[in-house]
């Protein structure tokens, strides 16, 4: 009986050991798979495009408003006397003064223009004044600057220039457009290029390892698009607010173009959908045998300590981002931690194969 189990024991593994030639073609399969998925899923986004940028711009364009709309609140706080002169009815008290231009920009969506007049131009102008200016006489000849009256001028926030983004090239909204059927693709594509790579993983296990692979899936591209999800829905708005902060305090007029933004877009969604995995992987090396709940408990420091450094890595160069990745990612480690504690190996790997 024992040289039975043994010869079934050696059988199952010269069946399932792959070499590595072997081990190079599963994966150019898989790959190969992968790029044929995602180029359907490209085709697919070509279509899509022209309703995506305007989605994708979103995130961006409400910055924009929010900022310069608080902007605008300021500079009539600080200069709230030449309102109130210039006919401009503002509450007294600071705080209800506040909540009123709060809700006035954000109801009214209006930014406005600080420009100066001369009343006497003016009427000269609408034909309502005497002594008509003579050919070639100087403007400078006419007042002097002491008669020059501020003027607000309002306009709509959505057609101010400074909360579009720009192209300076006659070809970028073409790139911008390639991208954003690209950012489609990988959407739609993402079941089938996870399958591939889980697939890959499955044909180097053996038998009894193999399923977890069908088990892990779902929950891979869940975590994957709720990494992004995440990205895209909290991340962008915190980190754009901080990035502002910094060309306000500098004094440098914000001018984003399209394709940095894009770029911007694709790489922060893509690197906490992948670092998203975390808790998977912590289960599937706990099935196979390589870690146990002890050994995540015991290393949770160092473990720490390595999120925030792929963090740092996984996100652009502004601390804002590499916290808001780091902070679920620590969350998602002691979560992993739950998870292989909740659900437990049974057995060693290597005492089902001797059975």
């Amino acid at each position: 009986m024992a040289k039975e189990s043994k010869k079934r024991s050696e059988d199952l593994f010269r069946e399932t050991t792959m070499t590595f030639g072997e081990h190079l073609e599963e994966l150019r399969s898989c790959l190969f798979k992968a790029l044929l998925g995602l180029a359907v899923g490209f085709a697919i986004g070509l279509g899509a495009a022209p309703h995506v940028v305007p989605f994708i711009q979103s995130p961006l364009t409400k910055a924009l408003s929010e900022y310069y709309q608080t902007r605008a609140q300021e500079r009539i706080e600080a200069n709230l006397e030449q309102f109130r002169q210039a006919g401009y009815s503002l509450p007294e008290d600071a705080d209800e003064r506040e909540k009123f231009l709060e809700k006035f920009f954000k109801q009214k969506r209006l930014l406005f223009e600080k420009v100066y007049v001369n009343p006497r131009e003016v009427l000269r102008q609408l034909g309502q004044e005497d002594a008509p200016r003579q050919v070639g006489e100087s403007p400078a000849g006419l007042f002097d600057s002491d008669d020059l009256v501020p003027l607000y001028m309002w306009h709509l926030l959505d057609d101010d220039d400074r909360v579009q983004t720009k192209s300076l090239s006659a070809h970028e909204p073409f790139i911008v457009y390639i991208k954003a059927a690209l950012v489609v693709g990988v959407l739609v594509a993402s079941p089938w290029i996870f399958y591939q790579i889980w697939m890959f993983v499955a044909a180097g296990l053996y038998p009894h390892e193999k399923h977890y692979v069908h088990v892990f899936l779902p929950f891979s591209l869940g975590l994957f698009l709720a990494g992004a999800a995440l990205a895209f829905f909290c991340v962008f708005e915190p980190v754009l607010k901080f990035l502002f902060y910094f060309n306000d305090a500098l004094g440098i007029a914000q001018d984003i173009r399209i394709t940095e933004w894009l770029g911007f877009v694709l790489i922060l969604p893509l690197g906490f959908g992948i670092s998203f995995q975390l808790p998977l992987v912590m289960l599937f090396l706990e099935r196979i045998g390589i870690f146990d709940v002890q050994a995540y408990l015991s290393k949770w420091r160092i473990a720490i300590l390595v999120i925030f450094v792929l963090a740092m890595f996984l996100t652009p160069a502004d601390p804002t981002s590499m916290i808001l990745m780091a902070a679920p990612l620590t969350v998602l480690y002691f979560g992993g931690v739950l998870l292989c504690k909740c659900m437990p190996r049974r057995s060693s790997p290597f005492e089902e194969i001797g059975d």
